[in-house]
């Protein structure tokens, strides 16, 4: 039994060796604010991703930036033979999520006395880097 466990532990190493992972916690974004910005770069290859993301009018479109070239630093690191994967466009935005993360919760002055709720709301944001697998052509015979 222990050696079946250690069989599924190399190919799961083996299938995580050409991902990278760079994660933002406590962002003083909304969640929905970054994740309107993070549909857009999700799937897409990561010089393009950085060009939508240069580009980009949104404030949130700052920090995923940052985010997504840590992520291609995480990459170059793990990956040091394969430069020419990144140059070539090989490298894409697998998956980018964005949970929600704390609220602070603040009071403000509202007519008749009463105190309104005001609602300071951060989120926690991962990107996951990986390589386009090469389409496999099946011969016609």
């Amino acid at each position: 039994m222990g050696s079946r466990k250690r069989l599924m532990a190399e190919r799961f190493k083996e299938a995580k060796r050409n991902q990278a992972v760079a994660k933002l916690n406590d962002n003083p974004t909304s969640p929905r604010k970054m994740r309107l910005v993070a549909d857009t770069i999700r799937g897409v290859e990561v010089n393009k991703a950085l060009d939508l993301l240069h580009f980009s009018k949104r404030e949130p479109a700052v920090k995923l930036e940052k985010l997504l070239r840590s992520a291609i630093a995480n990459w170059e690191t793990k990956n040091p033979d394969s430069a020419k994967e990144l140059d070539s466009g090989n490298v894409y935005v697998k998956s980018i999520m964005v949970g929600e993360g704390r609220t602070l919760k603040r009071i403000r002055p509202m007519p008749q006395g009463r105190a309104g709720r005001i609602r300071k709301r951060s989120n926690h944001v991962t990107i996951v880097l990986d390589v386009k697998q090469p389409a496999v052509k099946e011969e016609a015979i």
